[in-house]
């Protein structure tokens, strides 16, 4: 255990190295020990339990910190706590053992009290975080001494420690009454646990993080600053990491990525994500898409493989249903039936109440989130004009977009939307009751994949799953809620002097271990 430093000297030692906003403003990627990061989308929130991109997950997971987390090969893997939990045996009470080094950013060190206060902050209702539904199944928490905690669930929900690296984090105990939640929307100063300690958002402009002088994680993080850049447009970022005004940028864009990464003082990678849709959402319970035969037609109409190689350059995975194909939840008989092929298209076309053609309105982000959705839009709007199916492609922000969907006030919409990687997330978030995105489904409560699902809760063994899961699949592709393109990889480019960087499988860019030489 570290002693002490108080609230009152960790306060000082963090005003002592804060450096003016002009120089931030001003600062290129090659200042000594700032790392500077550009990203393609303007941010909503540094809070995690209200996060709604994972482009910029990489402040709150920087600030903030969890009881275990996903580390960047997909692996879970303890936090703030010692190991992973110990499970009872009706699978009911997850113990987690506490490490006792770990500081708050004023200086206060954590305790049980803390993950108790913050674990029952976001799965009380009245409180309203965004992510808390999917908590929802967690009851409360028991302390035992300082170091030791035991977490109530209502019911088996064995995919919940996997949620936390996204959608959780640790703050101090009575914090959101003392500051409010638009502290911690805004300025969480004083509140993680983290490598990055929250130092100043310009609107439009960049967030920045300062080292955690007293992490405890000893040795990280390895950089004096992080400097998040908003460059929404794609030549810009490029061009931004080519001059020395970022040292690694997110969404790079696919046409030109293999050029670049072998760039001379570049350098690339991309890896395979197990939680990244690129996918049509629609909405089944406005026309057209309340029809289960046009939804088909559509399902089959869309080249799913011209889209990955020619639009995408091998930066997204085909795959027709919520599985990736290198996921082991992945059913090939499932995915076939889904295949392109036109004929099929125009066989459900006849079926449907749309037997001569129709038209609808497909949402699209005007940037790009993760990859840029417009060019494949554009795709599959001259595809189904071959069916007489007429798109109206309506350009937006990506915060519009995405609050357009999510609050299921449209028709379609083209987007890549990231999850944390977790066989059930994205089934229960779109298909059971009072769940996270529940609206863009348009509140379909589908009871096999209820059933499905509560099997998966309740069970470990994959092997033991995948007869599930492939039955599942089948009944995804036979619905055809959505019109599932791929699994899009996490892909970045970094500048040459940047040591000790990977692409995560969890995409968010991960900067823990991150060097500048």
């Amino acid at each position: 255990m570290m002693h002490g430093l108080t609230r009152r000297s960790g306060l000082l030692a963090g005003a002592a190295s804060v450096l003016s906003s002009a120089w931030i403003r001003t600062a290129r990627a090659d200042e000594t020990g700032t790392l500077t990061v550009a990203l393609s989308t303007n941010p909503v929130t540094c809070d995690p339990i209200n996060s709604s991109s994972h482009d910029w997950e990489i402040i709150s997971e920087s600030i903030f910190e969890n009881l275990v987390e996903f580390d960047i090969d997909g692996n879970l893997k303890p936090q703030l706590a010692t190991a992973l939990p110990e499970i009872s045996a009706d699978a009911l009470v997850y113990t987690f053992e506490l490490r006792d080094d770990v500081l708050f950013h004023d200086g206060m060190p954590m305790t049980s009290e803390d993950v108790k206060y913050s674990l029952e902050y976001i799965i009380n209702p009245a409180n309203k975080a965004s992510r808390g539904p999917i908590f929802n199944r967690l009851s409360h928490v028991e302390t035992d001494g300082p170091h030791r905690v035991h977490v109530h669930l209502k019911v088996p929900f064995a995919p919940w420690t996997s949620f936390l690296t996204k959608f959780m984090g640790v703050f101090p105990k009575g914090s959101r009454e003392k500051y409010g939640n638009e502290y911690f929307r805004v300025s969480p100063k004083g509140v993680g646990t983290g490598p990055g300690m929250f130092e100043e958002w310009k609107p439009n402009d960049y967030i920045s993080m300062r080292r955690n002088p007293h992490y405890w994680q000893k040795g990280l993080p390895h950089w004096d600053r992080v400097v998040v850049k908003i460059v929404p447009e794609d030549a810009t970022r490029v061009a931004f990491l080519l001059a020395g005004q970022a040292d690694i940028i997110g969404a790079p864009p696919a046409r030109e990525f293999s050029r670049l990464k072998t760039r001379r003082g570049i350098q690339g990678g991309a890896v395979p994500t197990l939680g990244g849709w690129t996918v049509m959402f629609q909405n089944p319970s406005k026309p057209p898409f309340d029809d289960i035969e046009f939804r088909r037609c559509i399902q089959h109409a869309v080249d799913r493989k011209t889209i990955a190689e020619k639009i995408y350059y091998g930066l997204v995975e085909p795959s027709g249903i919520p599985a990736p194909a290198s996921g082991w939840w992945y059913d090939k008989k499932a995915d076939d039936m889904t295949a392109y092929n036109l004929d099929l298209a125009k066989q459900h076309l006849a079926k449907s109440r749309y037997p001569k053609g129709t038209e609808f309105d497909m949402d699209v982000s005007a940037e790009p989130y993760l990859l840029d959705a417009k060019d494949a839009a554009v795709f599959v709007q001259s595809e189904l004009a071959k069916l007489n199916i007429k798109v109206n492609l309506r350009v937006s922000s990506s915060q519009i977009v995405q609050s357009h969907i999510m609050g299921g006030g449209y028709q379609s919409g083209f987007a890549n939307f990231m999850s944390p990687g977790e066989a059930t997330y994205f089934l229960m978030a779109n298909f059971t009751a009072n769940s996270f995105m529940a609206n863009v489904s348009g509140n379909t409560v589908d009871p096999e994949v209820v059933a499905a699902l509560k099997i998966a809760f309740a069970e470990n063994d994959r092997e033991k799953l995948k007869p599930v899961y492939a039955k599942l699949m089948v009944h995804m592709a036979e619905t055809s809620y959505y019109t599932w393109v791929g699994y899009f990889a996490a892909a970045n480019l970094w500048r040459a002097r940047v040591k000790n960087f990977r692409p995560s499988r969890g995409l968010t860019i991960n900067v823990y271990d991150a060097s500048i030489s």
